[in-house]
């Protein structure tokens, strides 16, 4: 499932140019932080959003809802997800800032974040903090769940084939271990996000109706 920066790089702008340019989307499509001529956008940070997007989209238009009213993400949180009860109470709140949350960061049903490494050339410590943070993340999301009785799912994108594959197997190891143990709810690998991450989005929308209908 692992993509190299070549064939993230061609789903990408395949993506952009199909959906997002065609329809006229509107979610973040952020650069990396490399420089040179490998400054580029993010290519796996940008396929998660427009999917998104276009998930989220397709849903309202079929269900006679309004996109970014009705039925909305962040696609860029600048503050961090917290927890209210019904009178708007500070209920949880986490620690750290994540990549996008579903509707949004009150009350959020999901929480993601993504990682893509593709021009990474050695198995450094950055990378394995950010494994640590994950881990540390879902601790602090299965408590703030338990205390306030809300289900708030911690997805997880990761990619590149060198990166996981050739050169930190044992950390990706970690990860299916975290997913075993419920420190996160969902692995998405590569290009599986193209046909699983609807899916997650669909369950989640159904979800929040549930949820609507119940109060």
């Amino acid at each position: 499932m692992f993509m190299d920066v070549h064939t993230a790089r061609a789903v990408f702008y395949k993506l952009q140019a199909e959906l997002y340019e065609k329809n006229g989307y509107t979610c973040a499509l952020p650069f990396n932080k490399q420089k040179g001529e490998k400054k580029d956008y993010a290519y796996f940070t940008g396929i998660v959003n427009i999917l998104t997007e276009h998930t989220l989209r397709t849903y309202a238009k079929q269900n006679g809802l309004q996109y970014g009213r009705d039925v909305k993400f962040d696609d860029n949180p600048l503050s961090l997800s917290y927890i209210t009860d019904e009178a708007g109470r500070l209920q949880g709140i986490m620690s750290r800032r994540f990549d996008g949350a579903y509707p949004g960061t009150e009350n959020p049903l999901a929480i993601w974040e993504v990682k893509e490494y593709y021009y990474t050339t050695t198995f450094g410590s950055r990378i394995a903090d950010g494994v640590y943070e994950t881990q540390l993340d879902g601790f602090e999301i299965n408590t703030i769940s338990k205390e306030t009785q809300k289900n708030i799912q911690h997805i997880y994108f990761i990619d590149d084939f060198n990166t996981w594959w050739n050169m930190g197997k044992s950390y990706l190891c970690r990860i299916v271990d975290m997913l075993h143990v419920g420190h996160v709810d969902e692995v998405i690998f590569g290009k599986e996000v193209l046909e699983r991450w609807p899916k997650v989005l669909h369950e989640l929308l159904a979800a929040h109706e549930v949820a609507v209908q119940g109060r």
